[in-house]
């Protein structure tokens, strides 16, 4: 899951990036409402954490931003500001969710896997694709019953292969995905994406699963049963 935070308070920033990278997110910052647009034109993201008050610009902007871009990420808006007014308009405007400060982490963190249940799985903690079962709870593959181990990032490609299916995914996109601004584009990051999908495949294959990543020559990789 990639997830952008949007917070100008260091302390609570650095928390929330530390925590959430412990729970298996891939978590990318902006301090700034400048920032963040750029982050907004160049990557692309599962979930959008907003802090309301920006030293340059209104975060519910962010997301009116965000959002007449048919951007499909949920948005949880985070804000001192603690205003019934603030509530229904961001929630009008788009936000899955408010928390005001101060909160915990672990209710963070209960919140954006709500809005993710909700946005791609129908609401379920256990998802099953054919002879695929995800535990979103637990971060595990099944096939047939029997756990597919994977590494983090293949975990990571099978999910959003998941949450794409019958989607053209660009090698680009993908990479983008797994890494955010991590790592350029170039070729060495397009052979990690190579190795990432021989190995997953692999994987899938030994436990008796079907292959369903087709290769798009040219463009990248769908995921289908088609």
């Amino acid at each position: 899951m990639n997830i952008l935070i949007i917070e100008d308070e260091y302390e609570l920033l650095n928390s929330m990036t530390s925590y959430l990278k412990t729970e298996g997110y891939h978590t990318e910052c902006a301090s700034s409402f400048a920032s963040a647009l750029e982050k907004f034109e160049l990557y692309q993201y599962d979930c959008v954490i907003v802090d309301i008050t920006l030293p340059d610009g209104n975060g519910l902007n962010l997301i009116q931003h965000l959002k007449s871009h048919n951007d499909s990420a949920g948005v949880i808006i985070v804000s001192a500001r603690n205003s019934i007014d603030d509530k229904i308009k961001g929630l009008d405007i788009g936000a899955d969710d408010y928390l005001a400060k101060p909160f915990n982490l672990s209710e963070l963190n209960a919140r954006i896997k709500s809005i993710i249940r909700r946005r791609c799985f129908e609401g379920c903690n256990e998802y099953r694709f054919n002879e695929i079962c995800v535990s979103l709870e637990s971060r595990r593959f099944f096939i047939h019953e029997q756990e597919l181990v994977l590494t983090r990032k293949e975990y990571d490609l099978l999910l959003f292969f998941l949450m794409s299916q019958n989607r053209v995914l660009s090698k680009e996109v993908i990479v983008e995905h797994l890494w955010g601004d991590m790592m350029g584009l170039s070729s060495d990051s397009f052979d990690f994406i190579y190795t990432h999908i021989a190995n997953l495949r692999k994987k899938m294959l030994d436990l008796g699963g079907c292959d369903y990543i087709k290769t798009v020559y040219g463009i990248g990789y769908k995921f289908s049963d088609q």
